[in-house]
């Protein structure tokens, strides 16, 4: 069973590590201009994306959830349309953001903080990597299709070419051409079709005897559409409750100044970081918990939460060390300005704590993503962000600032894994 969870959390790990190893050249890239402003718009800007796909990831672990019973149950039609039920809602949906493109920009300019300067730049950057959002939306659908199949090494590839490219993109607009935010924003738009272009070759060619002349009856079943849009709609509060939670940590950094905003920022690569680890082990749980639940392998499903749970400690261990020694020097890595460097020393022992906090959640998350367990893994984020994140915020802010922050978003873990590891005996186990 550990086998078959490396075979596919490593080469989640590997793709996720260009992830992290993305946005710190963006912040290295912005760090090391002459104003903090940078880190702040690529920061707001980016939170607009984070929250506006927040409402479409349902598209990557939905489909991840039922390609893997279909498959743990060898049902071969079900595999191939699974794809194709996410391809079909996932192109409309393309068009619909294109479209909407300017509203959702000036209700994200009155909705977001930040000075006007911040604001402005993070507009710039918008109305560019917008036009990233038909490939983003369809490597959702090939993505979790293809970690579904248990095979995690093709969106290993696509994520490691797309985030090669992007970082080669961004350095040649921003250091040779002195685009700052919008040179990063068109590196990211221009990698992500070189990414989906790939998915496409490996699909066709790893996945053709799959392929099946579409029956109009079976695409549009409507019990199957039906059970797809219950799971996803649930899915989806949940993904737009997490983006809403951190984009809303990011909106009261922005309030708290500029240089908060971006020591904040800085600090939340360290979490970063640590969960895209730990993600590569939740996603081996969406494929393999959904195998199993497919089967009806309930020795085996206990079995593989047991030790998905006990890889993610004993990845956290490792992390909460090295943060606690050398806390600077990640720091500094990311940006040399001196104002942030003397400032953002209070504010280590929040970056040593992320790690041994927030295992549990990232690992129970893939679990019950796997199980498709769409109700309960909603109604815990419902708990974490409305009855603990905010009522927490709201009491400790006041009093101690950018410190309140930072306990409310880790109380707002805390209990996301303590909930999900509460009900898992009635939903999943």
């Amino acid at each position: 069973m550990n086998r078959s969870i490396l075979k596919l959390a490593i080469p989640n790990i590997i793709s996720n590590i260009t992830i992290p190893l993305l946005g710190l050249v963006d912040m290295i890239l912005m760090g090391h201009l002459e104003s903090a402003t940078y880190i702040g718009a690529i920061a707001l800007g980016g939170t607009i994306f984070s929250v506006l796909y927040s409402f479409f990831s349902f598209l990557r672990a939905g489909t991840t959830g039922f390609t893997a019973q279909a498959l743990g149950s060898n049902n071969t039609t079900e595999i191939i349309y699974s794809l194709y039920r996410a391809v079909c809602i996932g192109i409309p949906i393309t068009l619909i953001i294109l479209m909407l493109q300017t509203p959702i920009a000036k209700l994200s300019a009155l909705l977001l903080d930040g000075s006007d300067e911040v604001k402005a730049l993070a507009m710039n950057y918008f109305y560019v990597r917008i036009w990233a959002a038909p490939p983003n939306i369809l490597l959702y659908c090939l993505n979790g299709w293809f970690v579904g199949m248990q095979n995690t090494k093709i969106p290993m590839f696509i994520a490691i070419l797309v985030n090669v490219m992007n970082i080669i993109f961004s350095v040649i607009f921003v250091l040779l051409l002195n685009q700052n935010v919008t040179g990063v924003a068109l590196g990211t738009v221009l990698a992500q079709y070189c990414g989906l272009l790939l998915a496409i070759v490996l699909l066709i060619k790893n996945y053709k005897s799959y392929f099946v002349k579409i029956n109009k009856e079976i695409l549009f079943d409507l019990s199957k559409i039906k059970h797809f849009f219950k799971i996803n709609s649930d899915l989806m509060i949940r993904s737009f409750l997490l983006i809403i939670s951190i984009a809303f940590f990011t909106n009261q950094s922005a309030k708290l100044g500029d240089n908060i905003l971006a020591i904040n920022m800085i600090l939340l690569q360290s979490f970063y970081i640590f969960s895209y680890f730990t993600d590569g082990f939740a996603y081996a749980g969406e494929a393999l918990v959904g195998k199993f639940v497919g089967s009806k392998d309930k020795k085996n499903l206990s079995k593989v939460i047991r030790l998905l749970l006990l890889w993610g400690f004993s990845i956290s261990i490792p992390f909460t060390i090295l943060y606690a020694i050398f806390p600077s020097t990640c720091v500094k890595i990311i940006s040399d300005n001196p104002n942030i460097l003397t400032d953002v020393k209070p504010y280590y022992i929040y970056m040593i704590l992320i790690p041994i906090i927030t295992f549990a959640a990232f690992i129970w998350d893939g679990i019950y993503i796997g199980a498709t367990a769409s109700k309960a893994i909603r109604n815990t984020m419902i708990i974490a962000s409305i009855f603990v994140f905010l009522p927490a915020w709201y009491i400790l802010t006041p009093h101690f600032g950018n410190h309140g922050l930072w306990i409310s978003f880790l109380c707002f873990m805390i209990a996301r894994g303590l909930s999900m590891s509460l009900m898992a005996k009635k939903n999943i186990i």
